[in-house]
């Protein structure tokens, strides 16, 4: 059993290990609510061998076979939704990693979603990996929250280009060095697979970007993080409405139905901030 100096609930690691090395058979349903509360636990812990480990593959494996049913997945939605406010860092960014399995279940709550669209753009700690805590990851976890929520029929996609927008412009010092850039243009890629949306709607969220890209240049004699950060990941946008986007249960990638037209405009956007030396 582990168990840290603030009295955090005790990890029984082995079991989870254990587990993890068996194919992570069901418990017995009267022990799953307390199994499925150390889990909860163990990926908030600071110690990244528990949070990133065999807790988080059971806890994956549990929630695609059902093992977690529907209310008990609700509960630990809630208690994620929640995370989104606490002080520690490792315990916001893996928030959004247990929503994502959630949600990618067919589960939905608005609170869920008002609450990561709260902390998604307003994060200052994007770095990707920090030695102590392992990986962190803020933004691609919110990417690929943003991009199971962008998919799903509840969730406005409009909503979530917008919040992509404010991402990819709040300010920062940090510059994206694990794919962070990736992960968030295939979040954004997969909301605008949407049908329903329009023309105008698939390429309307980049004015805010374009803004931001024209008040840069003015005056400033390097590229901002933001910006740099920016640019990549539309980069990478185009190439997936170039080539398409996967989608768990296509056969094939599956490209935006107005590909040509974000095309064009992100070809507009990018060339404000192109720099000839």
């Amino acid at each position: 059993m582990i168990k840290t100096d603030d009295d955090r609930p005790p990890i029984d690691a082995a079991r989870w290990l254990y587990l993890y090395e068996n194919d992570c058979p069901a418990p017995a349903a009267a022990e799953l609510p307390a199994l499925a509360a150390e889990l909860a636990e163990a990926l908030r812990h600071p110690d990244p061998d528990i949070r990133d480990g065999a807790p988080y593959v059971v806890l994956r494996t549990w929630i695609q076979r059902d093992v977690i049913d529907g209310p008990l997945r609700a509960r630990l939605g809630a208690v994620m939704a929640d995370r989104f406010d606490h002080p520690e860092i490792q315990a916001r960014t893996f928030a959004p990693l247990v929503l994502d399995m959630i949600v990618g279940r067919g589960d939905f709550d608005p609170a869920w979603l008002a609450a990561f669209r709260r902390w998604f753009p307003a994060e200052t700690d994007v770095r990707g990996y920090d030695p102590r805590l392992g990986w962190l990851h803020a933004v691609a976890h919110g990417a690929d929250l943003l991009g199971t929520f962008g998919l799903h029929p509840e969730v406005d996609p409009k909503g979530m280009l917008a919040l992509a927008a404010q991402r990819l412009v709040a300010p920062t010092d940090a510059l994206f060095a694990q794919q962070e850039d990736d992960r968030l243009a295939q979040g954004v890629a997969r909301t605008l697979t949407r049908p329903e949306l329009s023309e105008a709607e698939a390429v309307g969220w980049l004015d805010a970007i374009e803004t931001d890209f024209a008040a840069g240049r003015r005056g400033a004699p390097t590229v901002a993080a933001q910006t740099s950060n920016a640019m990549r990941t539309l980069r990478m946008l185009y190439l997936l409405a170039d080539t398409g986007v996967r989608i768990d249960g296509a056969p094939a990638p599956v490209r935006p139905p107005h590909a040509q037209a974000l095309k064009r405009r992100l070809t507009e956007v990018l060339a404000l901030v192109f720099r000839v030396a």
